[in-house]
């Protein structure tokens, strides 16, 4: 395995509570008593060459609850002076005495929320939908991308900004008045028709977007565009990387554990697993890698994963999702030479990224 290799164990963990947000401008609707489901996120790296049971990531998980139950159903000015997501990720943090390289995340809804590091470094990201229409011209023929069809498309647009001294890195309204004018120009059209887009692949839409936007947004760090719920493509002005999910069925033992763990005893989950692949823009075809193509590659590897018991299988061994992403990687990268990132899902928000190239594109939201 790569020197580069990383394993981060992922959890989440939502709660209810109310807020004002004063520092906002005066006629910010935030500035008023408002509520939300906010679902706070916690990454955190594996130590290297630790032996794993596998239930690390429910553990964190188990951990993160406990930090998020004091602000349940609370109003958090009691709390917390300004409320900020920025802020409610520091006070999360400091509860849970977070090591060196933990990521604390608070998402206050589907659409936005904030990750922030140990050194204050924060990922801002809101997210955008809008319908449109496309057809790939140079597709080969029969492919189904060359007929004229439509997407609920997706998109975030994701901030980097240091924040050591600030209670607020980047509003989210200002990320949605950058992106009004581009909402006006793709929501309901052929997204053939516009110039730029004569061949709109996921990935030459990120980079469209990418270019219309960074010249007036210097905090813009990526762009993630969603094809469909399923698939889909980041860029940050460099660097290309799409991913592909897949779910599936399937049984484990954990023997590793404590005794008296029922995880001990066959036990299953609804798998979330998602491949991210890195690679050169095709000039041509517009595209890195096919989705169609990723999947078909992978399913020889879905049918041993799918209503098995997958702790059974040779190399996954009893580490748990870790075990299953460090499989997928051994078994998928002959064939897929792209893919440098595997995530594995147990339950939404709990699981595991193992990632081996030498960048990191971002975790997606829950």
């Amino acid at each position: 395995m790569s020197d580069h290799e990383q394993l981060l164990h992922l959890a989440s963990a939502p709660f209810e509570a109310a807020r004002r947000v004063r520092i906002l401008p005066p006629e910010h609707p935030s500035r008023r008593l408002h509520g939300h489901s906010f679902l706070a996120k916690l990454r955190l790296p594996a130590v290297p060459g630790q032996a794993l049971r596998g239930d690390e990531p429910e553990a964190l998980q188990a951990r993160l609850r406990a930090a998020v139950a004091a602000l349940d159903y609370r109003d958090l000015n009691e709390l917390l002076e300004v409320p900020t997501d920025e802020n409610l990720a520091r006070w999360l943090r400091a509860r849970l005495d977070a090591p060196e390289g933990a990521v604390l995340g608070v998402q206050s809804t589907r659409e936005q929320g904030v990750d922030l590091d140990r050194r204050e470094r924060a990922h801002v990201w809101r997210r955008f939908r809008f319908e449109a229409a496309h057809q790939l011209p140079h597709v080969p023929a029969g492919h189904q991308c060359g007929r004229m069809h439509g997407h609920g498309f997706e998109v975030i647009l994701h901030a980097a900004v240091d924040m050591p001294d600030e209670e607020l890195g980047v509003d989210y309204d200002l990320l949605g008045e950058l992106w009004a004018p581009l909402q006006a120009r793709l929501h309901l059209r052929c997204l053939n028709d516009i110039p730029g887009l004569e061949n709109p692949t996921s990935e030459v839409l990120a980079g469209w977007i990418w270019r219309e936007l960074k010249p007036r947004f210097a905090a813009l760090s990526w762009v993630s565009v969603y094809e469909t719920a399923t698939a889909g493509c980041h860029f940050d002005g460099r660097r290309y990387s799409i991913w592909k999910e897949q779910r599936f069925e399937s049984a484990l033992r954990l023997t590793r554990v404590a005794e008296g763990d029922p995880r001990r005893a066959l036990h299953g989950h609804s798998y979330l697993l998602r491949l991210h692949l890195s690679a050169p823009l095709d000039a041509v075809l517009g595209w890195t890698v096919d989705y169609g193509e990723v999947k078909a590659l992978f399913k020889p590897f879905y049918a041993q994963l799918d209503h098995h018991t997958v702790s059974d299988l040779p190399g996954i061994g009893e580490e748990g999702s870790a075990g299953i992403a460090r499989w997928v990687r051994q078994e998928l990268s002959p064939s897929l030479p792209q893919l440098d990132r595997v995530d594995v899902f147990e339950q939404p928000g709990c699981g595991v990224a193992l990632a081996w190239g030498a960048e990191r594109s971002p975790i997606l939201p829950v």
